[in-house]
């Protein structure tokens, strides 16, 4: 690991109780440095650029399309419930993934730009003046899917995410959020929408399938300065033959992990960015944990007000689920 990565005091501690003190950006770039390099990248795979949608979508149809349930089967639900996460196909259009598409090339052409490790990371984008990624992390289409899938009355957003890998940008290691979320509650699920389909060599999000997995991983020992967690992790679910579904995304397919369900994704050996839109939400009437720490990165930024052991309710974390 490159030294630089950690502030002073977190090189000299072997624990994650002090809270982060840099920016969003070197945390991305101190969590992908404890990726093995098991999938080690050699050659870039050519890929062809997303198609152009055959009906373009005005904002006023995206918000529309946004706000329109999703039809959940029953079963999907309570496949959710017994593997941690699911794939809904045709979550999304084509014109809408256009639309979220051209706004996150824009950031990633004039924004902060990747840290060290080829990882783009903007959050709080609902924040921001583009009213087409406000209406995605506001969706009450995904909003209302979260908290069916969680089976809760209510979803609130924690934050929303651009994130891009870009070409040849190495692996994001074995891991799951409730490790950084400082919410003090199991309802938390992540949506992650691809804006574009994720073939194998791109580096789709995989899962380790089985709402108890965790489990199996809970006793090895986190580590904030190189990959012997990822390393034994993955380690752990071979022995136990745990299923990961590594499988490509569709065009409109979106994902949903639940905050206990361990993930990962390789690295992108492709030619092109892997761009994604992700949006934690919590159900309503969680509080925040009595302590944060450094692996929750900069949580007051996303819930500012919000004080230990206390419901969380800010003006940054409205309901959205309907």
């Amino acid at each position: 690991m490159d030294s630089r990565i950690l502030s002073a005091e977190h090189a000299r501690e072997s624990g994650v109780e002090t809270q982060w003190e840099q920016s969003n950006a070197d945390w991305w770039d101190w969590y992908l440095s404890l990726a093995s390099d098991e999938d080690a990248l050699t050659e870039l795979v050519e890929v062809d650029p997303p198609p152009e949608p055959a009906c373009a979508l005005s904002v006023d149809e995206l918000r529309e399309e946004l706000a329109t349930p999703y039809d959940l089967a029953a079963e999907d639900g309570e496949r959710f419930r017994a593997e941690g996460y699911i794939k809904l196909p045709g979550v999304l259009s084509e014109g809408a993934l256009a639309l979220g598409r051209a706004e996150v090339e824009a950031l990633a052409a004039t924004g902060d730009g990747p840290g060290r490790s080829g990882f783009l990371s903007l959050d709080m984008m609902w924040q921001g003046e583009s009213e087409v990624l406000r209406l995605f992390a506001l969706s009450p289409r995904l909003g209302r899917l979260a908290a069916d899938l969680l089976g809760v009355a209510d979803a609130r957003i924690y934050h929303d995410n651009v994130l891009s890998k870009t070409p040849g940008c190495g692996r994001t290691p074995w891991h799951f959020d409730a490790h950084h979320f400082p919410i003090a509650s199991k309802e938390i699920v992540t949506s992650w929408i691809p804006l574009q389909a994720i073939p194998a060599p791109m580096g789709p999000l995989a899962f380790a399938a089985g709402k108890e997995t965790w489990k199996v991983a809970d006793e090895v020992d986190f580590n904030t300065k190189d990959t012997s967690y990822d390393r034994g992790v993955a380690e752990a679910f071979k022995a136990a033959e745990v299923r990961v579904d590594d499988s490509p995304f569709a065009l409109g397919e979106v994902s949903f992990h639940h905050a206990w369900c361990f993930h990962y994704a390789r690295g992108n050996a492709t030619t092109r960015p892997r761009q994604v839109m992700a949006t934690t939400y919590f159900a309503d009437g969680a509080r925040l944990v009595d302590s944060p720490t450094m692996v929750s990165g900069d949580f007051e930024k996303f819930l500012p007000g919000a004080r230990p052991g206390e419901v969380i309710d800010t003006p940054l974390n409205p309901v959205v689920s309907r």
